[in-house]
């Protein structure tokens, strides 16, 4: 494994950082207040190829490697975590999905517009439809069906805490087909959000990412083509956990960017802030406080770049992609703790972003796998 990074690694960085500043950074406040959804900063990120950042270009992609992505992602969460869970979701889960498992038929016809962001101009991305009301960290208990009605499934059911939910134009839906075989009769399902008996239900009032579109998506008799089957009869279960492997390391890079961006303000302000006739970054306590931050954050950092290094050899990541996801999201949480008590008062405030970062990073500790099952994951893994 190398430390130093490639040329091209440092641009797509660097563009990441100027996209962040300059695109994602003015309103930020303001759409996280209204719970605005960052539709123009999406479409933006797709014209840089940041939304297919690892397809390959014979589909539209940018066939960019994994470090380049956890690159982008930690940059772009530094200023608005709500930007880069869309842009996670999309590249980690939809996209990579699709690309592994998917038909050729099937990347022609939704990979393509996916990884470019768009459709005949207009915003075009993905879901990923797993949780439900009685299905959350045990994924096996599926209550949406998929029947077999010949050559198409009819599916009923709802799907809870959907990223992408309102906004996206295709679902990548996990079904139960044959309860009798467990999570062996779970098929994944491409569904697109348009066709009838497709619902979507009320937008999450959330703590954090507020900025993201969360929602319920209900399906009540819609008929889903045999054609719109994800690899063989059976494979959902085995497709949803293989697909969450890669999203961690995704959820892993925003929850870096989060603890990265806190930081970076939290060093800004100690060398500006005085107290007791000195600024407060010459104080020991505070000192100390930034050391362990810059520390947690440098392990984080290596944690989720050996994960991407190990998915771009092509090896087993699903240790080191859990250890990344517990690990970064539990220093957000802490970091930006701790980025607030530096502000002092001024961090309970909005216009200094850091208690928005921090209400941000908790979702990190639970979304697309809580800590609890990584440390579930990983403890199967390392007493094997």
């Amino acid at each position: 494994m190398q430390f130093q990074l490639t040329e091209e690694q440092l641009m797509i960085q660097q563009a990441a950082r100027d996209f962040a500043r300059n695109e994602c950074k003015p309103g930020v406040i303001e759409r996280d207040e209204l719970q605005q959804f960052p539709k123009e900063q999406i479409l933006k990120l797709a014209e840089l190829g940041f939304m297919g950042m690892m397809v390959d270009p014979k589909y539209d992609g940018a066939g960019m490697d994994s470090v380049s992505y956890v690159l982008a992602m930690e940059e772009i969460s530094k200023i608005d975590a709500s930007v880069s869970v869309c842009m996670s979701v999309n590249n980690s889960l939809v996209n990579w999905g699709l690309e592994t498992f998917g038909s050729e038929d099937q990347k022609e016809k939704y990979l393509k517009p996916l990884a470019r962001g768009n459709k005949d101009g207009e915003l075009y991305i993905g879901a990923f439809l797993l949780s439900e009301p009685e299905a959350g960290s045990d994924a096996t208990s599926q209550r949406t069906t998929a029947v077999d009605m010949g050559d198409y499934y009819l599916v009923n059911g709802i799907k809870n805490w959907i990223t992408n939910g309102n906004s996206a134009s295709v679902y990548l839906v996990m079904a139960q087909t044959d309860l009798s075989k467990g999570s062996k009769g779970i098929n994944a399902l491409i569904i697109e959000k348009n066709w009838p008996g497709v619902t979507v239900g009320a937008k999450e009032n959330k703590l954090g990412i507020r900025g993201s579109d969360t929602h319920s998506i209900l399906f009540s008799d819609v008929k889903v083509p045999k054609t719109n089957r994800i690899g063989d009869d059976g494979f959902g279960f085995s497709f949803a956990m293989k697909t969450l492997a890669g999203g961690r390391i995704g959820i892993a890079s925003q929850a870096l960017g989060i603890a990265s961006g806190a930081y970076e303000l939290a060093l800004a302000y100690s060398k500006e802030r005085k107290a007791f006739g000195k600024e407060i970054s010459q104080h020991q306590i505070i000192q100390f406080k930034l050391a362990d931050m810059a520390t947690r954050i440098e392990a984080a950092r290596l944690l989720c770049l050996r994960a991407a290094w190990e998915k771009d050899q092509h090896l087993d990541y699903s240790l080191s992609s859990s250890m990344a996801k517990v690990y970064a999201s539990e220093t957000a949480m802490w970091v930006t703790t701790e980025a607030v008590q530096i502000h002092g008062g001024y961090g309970y405030v909005k216009e200094y972003h850091v208690e928005r970062l921090m209400r941000d990073a908790k979702i990190t500790q639970i979304y697309e796998g809580t800590s609890e099952v990584q440390r579930i994951v990983i403890g199967r893994q390392i007493l094997k």
